[in-house]
C-alpha cells in the first residue's frame, strides 16, 4: 500500500481503514482547513515536504504529535504531517483566487498595506461583498481575481500558461514555487478536474494515447519523475528542473534533452479531457 495514500499512523487509523490496517485506535478524524497562504505537508513532522496545501483547503486530521496533525488532503487524499499552526476550522470557503496571485488587505483600499499574498487555487469565504471588493475574516479582497466555488476555469494548458516564469520548487504547488506535477494538478484544478499530486499517481489519469495517435492540447507526456501538458502539436509547457522554472519547451527537444541528459524515455501519453 502507497503510504502517500494510507491515512495511518502506527498508533490510530481513519475508520475506512479498519479490516485492512491493524492499529489500536480508529477515527473519523477532524475536520480543518488550511490557515496560512501556503503550508508545507511534510513526510514525518520536521521532516522533508512532500507537497503543499494552500489557504483554505480541507484536511482531515488523524493523529497529532510534536506540534503537527497527520491527516489527509480533501483534494487528493494525500497522507502527511502539517504544522499545528496551520490549521483551524476556519468557516467553509465560499470563492478561489482564480488568478495566478492577489493580496489580502486589511481594509477596501489599494494603498493599504497588504496582509499576506495568496496563489491561485487558495480558497476563501466571502463574508460581505462591497462591489470591487470582496470581504473576509482576515480582510479584503480584489473581487476581479475570485470566482465561486464551482465557476471553473475552461482550459487547463491557458492556466499552466498563466504561471510561466514561476520558479521550479520541489513538492510546491503555489506561484511562489511549483513543480511538475504540482502545475499539473493545479492547472486542471481550477478547470474543476480533480488528479492527484505526484506525476507517477496521475499516470493513472485518463486514457492512455496510443503512439500512433496525434497529441492535442491539454494531453499528458510523462516520463519516469516527470510530467508536462501539452500546448500545442510542437510544444509542451512544464515546471522543470533544466530552466528551474516553469517554461515552454518543443516537445520534440524536450523528448531528446531528457533521453540525452537522463536516459529517461517517455512512459505514458495520456489524455484526461
Amino acid at each position: 500500500m502507497d503510504r502517500r495514500l494510507i491515512p495511518a499512523t502506527p498508533r490510530i487509523a481513519h475508520i475506512s481503514l479498519k479490516g485492512r490496517v491493524e492499529v489500536p485506535v480508529y477515527t473519523d478524524g477532524t475536520p480543518m482547513r488550511v490557515a496560512q497562504p501556503v503550508a508545507d505537508l511534510l513526510r514525518s513532522p520536521h521532516g522533508p515536504r512532500e507537497r503543499q496545501l494552500l489557504q483554505g483547503e480541507p484536511f482531515t486530521v488523524i493523529d497529532r504529535n510534536e506540534g503537527h496533525a497527520f491527516g489527509f488532503a480533501g483534494k487528493d487524499g494525500y497522507c502527511g504531517w502539517l504544522a499545528d499552526a496551520a490549521l483551524s476550522r476556519d468557516p467553509v470557503p465560499s470563492h478561489w483566487v482564480s488568478t495566478p496571485g492577489t493580496h489580502l488587505y486589511p481594509e477596501a483600499r489599494i494603498q493599504a498595506p497588504e496582509v499576506c499574498a495568496l496563489s491561485l487555487g487558495a480558497q476563501v469565504a466571502i463574508t460581505a461583498n462591497h462591489g470591487k471588493w470582496l470581504e473576509t475574516t482576515q480582510g479584503f479582497l480584489p473581487a476581479c481575481h475570485l470566482r465561486p466555488l464551482g465557476d471553473w476555469l475552461a482550459d487547463p494548458v491557458a492556466v499552466a500558461e498563466s504561471l510561466l516564469g514561476t520558479p521550479y520548487l520541489w513538492g510546491g504547488n503555489s506561484r511562489g514555487g511549483i513543480d511538475c506535477s504540482g502545475l499539473v494538478q493545479l492547472a486542471f484544478w481550477a478547470c474543476g478536474i480533480s488528479l492527484p499530486g505526484d506525476s507517477d499517481l496521475q499516470e493513472s489519469a485518463g486514457t492512455e494515447i496510443t503512439p500512433d495517435a496525434a497529441l492535442r492540447r491539454g494531453d499528458l507526456i510523462f516520463w519516469k519523475g516527470h510530467v508536462a501538458l501539452v500546448v500545442d502539436e510542437t510544444r509542451l509547457i512544464h515546471a522543470n528542473g533544466h530552466t528551474m522554472s516553469v517554461a515552454h519547451e518543443g516537445i520534440q527537444a524536450c523528448i531528446d534533452r531528457i533521453q540525452a541528459q537522463e536516459g529517461r524515455p517517455v512512459r505514458h501519453r495520456r489524455r484526461v479531457l
